[in-house]
């Protein structure tokens, strides 16, 4: 079953007809779960896909017309217009849409021109203009409510800067008086850092199934135009290690794992994945959605980029596969580090809002500093925080930031994203993948703890709801209060313990949990024994409640309407509550009325916030609030993993050596060296 949904709310302006011959309908793409084809002829089906079809009227509307430039048809050159309008009135997401214009210029700079379809020399001459005249850093002059500080805007906005100088060194940017070279000599540092950290770290972000997107935008644009040979090799390599998480962590093209961030869509369908038309063009599984995503075609349009076969092979593997990476970094320990390497407070702070660690204890004065210097109070991303001005202030003076920080860090920190261990489980059926103790009890922003994925939608997950609707976190995009998760390959336990303590954020006014099951995804759904059992293909899942749960058969979903009395939510009104889901499959466990027999038969004790699990396929299994996990009377290790832990890698925490082995296949990095070797 295909679902097509609805495009994203940033949409940019097309006020200019589009050529005679210029499609009006979408067709929809056909999702891929058994990869097929080579990269290349995939290429060529995601050309002619886009060449037959309109560009999706979202913030990456351009990137199709290049493609389509590049595979021979006449571009709609008011999309191009529509992009610089965009750039200028310097709307957020400006910086996805800048590199789409960058690229167009740095063709026509190079002398890359396809042979039919031009491209009238009013558009470059207006694109320049709009290079030229754009604000790249919060520090430069100008009031707008530009997103610069977050991971994927941080390289965005640093690597547009530098590649806008090195296309024009001598020219001076009228907004901020710099010469090109000037903008290569600020940004430099702050690129080479972003990539040093993540290529040892990974990414706050983690495994983001939205922003690994406008990441590897960022970098496959230095990679393709960039002069600077160590910039070129590392982003390089950070590329091959965001395409790894991608191949450890999906399933058939379904990129179902934890996220760092993660929308209420995107969890829910997998065509609305900024990542699907990746795993298509470069694994052979998911799909060309067009719903919001420009790295595909920017892998499709690069001149420089190969990705080391290992990677699709490991994507590709149908063995059971376990998982273990750290991913992140803790904030208290690396502001020494920083303020050590960097003389300015305001680059410390830029690097840790990478995090979004805007009012943590140890960053909280330098972010007022930032929003005194760079007149954040008039952004709206922080409009939440002008009618506190004056108060803030007088904080300052007296010194109580700090601590009324520390007070409220449970509510305060939400957005912040520290470091964090990941297990997924992945058979040619299922996956099950968490984010093991991950914060518990804390406010929780966009983060996506735990998913089971079966298939394409066919999925299951469970959030403590912030609020019925609005801006994150809200009834299903990250949560309230974060839980207490953890997981032993297939089989996972979630405990929620909400609390009601002072809040000045997100106030707690949704005192349940509910788990996002839908039925009309799956191939049977059955009941038994306070268990729910779903089946799709092979796979099955069970999924019990510690508290009695009902299905909400009403308009549970706030994106969209669905059929009354299908059932996608299952409710479990209570404080407390535990959540234990069980995957299985035919090959390992039998027929799926077996699999239900077993589970449904196994015995589970609860008491308050501790539960004991005897698996049919884990053995006994005890987990608690306060209680450590352990199968079988033994300690479950829940932190500290390495950097990367399986089959195919094990590379330490901050390694600067990772390599990878599938079979014949194998790439090594080596960071200090600045070597890629892939075979």
């Amino acid at each position: 079953m295909t679902t097509v949904h609805a495009q994203p709310t940033y949409q940019m302006q097309v006020n200019q007809p589009a050529p005679p011959d210029y499609p009006t309908e979408w067709t929809v793409d056909e999702r891929t779960a058994v990869a097929s084809g080579t990269f290349a002829s995939r290429r060529q089906d995601l050309l002619h896909h886009i060449r037959r079809n309109p560009a999706p009227n979202n913030t990456k509307m351009a990137y199709y017309e290049l493609a389509r430039w590049a595979a021979g048809g006449t571009p709609h050159e008011g999309i191009f217009y529509a992009a610089m309008d965009f750039i200028d009135a310097r709307k957020d997401c400006s910086d996805f849409v800048l590199h789409s214009i960058l690229r167009l210029l740095y063709w026509e700079s190079r002398d890359w021109r396809p042979e039919v379809g031009p491209i009238s020399t009013d558009v470059f001459t207006r694109a320049c203009t709009t290079v030229l005249t754009f604000k790249y850093w919060p520090d430069e002059p100008g009031v707008d409510s530009l997103c610069t500080w977050t991971e994927n805007h941080h390289i965005l906005f640093a690597s547009a800067a530098y590649l806008a100088g090195q296309l024009y060194p001598d020219q001076v940017f009228t907004n901020s008086g710099q010469t090109g070279r000037d903008k290569m000599a600020r940004n430099r540092p702050r690129i080479v850092r972003w990539l040093d950290m993540r290529f040892h770290t990974g990414f706050s972000e983690w495994l983001s199934h939205v922003y690994y997107d406008e990441d590897l935008t960022a970098l496959l644009s230095l990679v393709d135009f960039c002069d600077d040979a160590e910039i070129v090799q590392k982003a390089t390599m950070v590329i091959d290690l965001i395409l790894l998480d991608i191949a450890l962590n999906s399933l058939k093209g379904v990129f179902g794992s934890t996220h760092g961030r993660s929308y209420e869509n995107t969890k829910k369908w997998a065509s609305d994945e900024g990542t699907t038309d990746i795993t298509k063009l470069l694994f052979g599984m998911g799909q060309y959605s067009g719903f919001d995503c420009m790295s595909a075609i920017n892998f499709a349009l690069s001149s420089n980029y190969q990705m080391p076969p290992v990677i699709a092979a490991i994507a590709q593997d149908k063995r059971p596969l376990e998982n273990r990476q750290r991913i992140g970094i803790v904030v208290e320990e690396e502001v020494s580090r920083l303020q050590e390497e960097l003389d300015s407070p305001l680059e410390v702070g830029m690097v840790l809002l990478t995090l979004e660690a805007y009012l943590h204890p140890a960053t909280v004065e330098t972010t007022l500093q930032m929003f005194e210097a760079f007149n954040w109070w008039e952004n709206e991303f922080f409009s939440p925080f002008r009618p506190y001005k004056k108060l803030l202030s007088a904080l300052r003076t007296l010194r109580l930031m700090k601590p009324l920080a520390k007070t409220l860090t449970w509510d305060l920190c939400r957005n912040t994203r520290e470091q964090v261990n990941v297990t997924t489980y992945r058979t040619a059926d299922y996956m099950l993948s968490c984010a093991q103790d991950y914060r518990a009890g804390y406010g929780g922003d966009q983060q996506h703890i735990w998913q089971a994925t079966l298939g394409a939608d066919a999925v299951c997950f469970t959030t403590h709801p912030a609020k019925i609707e609005g801006v994150t976190p809200n009834y299903w995009a990250g949560s309230g209060q974060l839980p207490r998760a953890a997981q032993v390959q297939n089989v996972l336990i979630c405990i929620y313990s909400l609390h009601n303590k002072p809040a000045l954020y997100v106030p707690t006014k949704l005192f349940y949990t509910h788990a996002w099951l839908p039925k009309d995804q799956f191939d049977e759904v059955m009941e038994r024994n306070q268990w729910v059992f779903a089946r799709k293909g092979e796979g099955y899942l069970a999924l019990r409640s510690q508290r009695p749960c009902l299905w909400n058969t009403g308009s549970g979903e706030t994106q969209r309407d669905y059929p009354e009395d299908v059932g996608r939510e299952l409710i479990a009104p209570g404080k407390n509550n535990i959540w234990i889901c069980e995957l299985g499959r035919r090959k390992d466990d039998g027929s799926f009325a077996a699999f239900v027999e077993k589970v449904a038969t196994a015995v589970v004790t609860f008491d308050d916030l501790n539960v004991t699990y005897e698996s049919p396929s884990q053995g006994k299994l005890t987990f608690g609030w306060q209680s450590p996990l352990t199968q079988n009377g033994q300690p479950v290790q829940l932190h500290e993993y390495l950097r990367y832990d399986n089959p195919f890698v094990q590379a330490d925490f901050r390694a600067d050596q990772i390599t990878v082995i599938h079979e014949q296949n194998t790439l090594h990095l080596d960071w200090a060296a600045r070597q890629r070797q892939a075979k």
